[in-house]
């Protein structure tokens, strides 16, 4: 059993570092310190993407047991609906939190016909969570040769490699 709680503004600093944690260690269990996907410093996930994800979107707290365990940020347009960020502290995997806090989301919106989201291509536990577990298809892999569109050519992560998925509900 989990909850949403909207992001209180004395949590959000708090809220940035465990997303930052979680997705460094997806990629150093990946690939240890060779991976290069670095947005700044050493961290995978910037602060400022982060940050405009919060300020742009809507974000939860995800808790378990009266603990924090994750967090997530969503943008609805219409019927559209982008989960920008999900995350859960990587010392509480595999207990179905985030399948359970996605449930939660989706539940929260229903007026959302179609959802999208997008992962690093190495993120094979996002990329198994999202298409078993939340019903999510690939449909999009942004690359050099197909980058994503909002990327400008300028933009470090022109080169990056990522999976855009969409899930359409019935």
């Amino acid at each position: 059993m989990v909850e949403l709680i909207l992001l209180q503004p004395d949590d959000r600093e708090r809220f940035i570092k465990e997303n930052q944690w979680a997705f460094k260690y997806g990629a150093l269990e990946e690939f240890g310190k060779r991976n290069d996907q670095f947005e700044e410093g050493d961290e995978i996930i910037a602060r400022q993407t982060i940050e405009n994800c919060i300020d742009q979107g809507t974000a939860y707290r995800i808790w378990q047991n009266g603990q924090k365990a994750g967090g997530a940020v969503v943008n609805i347009k219409g019927d559209h609906g982008s989960l920008e960020l999900l995350f859960v502290n990587p010392t509480m995997h595999s207990q179905g939190i985030g399948e359970a806090a996605w449930r939660a989301i989706e539940q929260m919106y229903p007026k959302v016909k179609v959802w999208e989201t997008i992962t690093p291509y190495f993120e094979t536990r996002n990329i198994h969570f999202y298409v078993n577990k939340c019903g999510f298809k690939i449909v999009e892999f942004y690359n050099p040769h197909h980058p994503d569109p909002s990327w400008s050519t300028t933009d470090d992560q022109v080169g990056w490699l990522d999976f855009r998925f969409e899930k359409r509900m019935e």
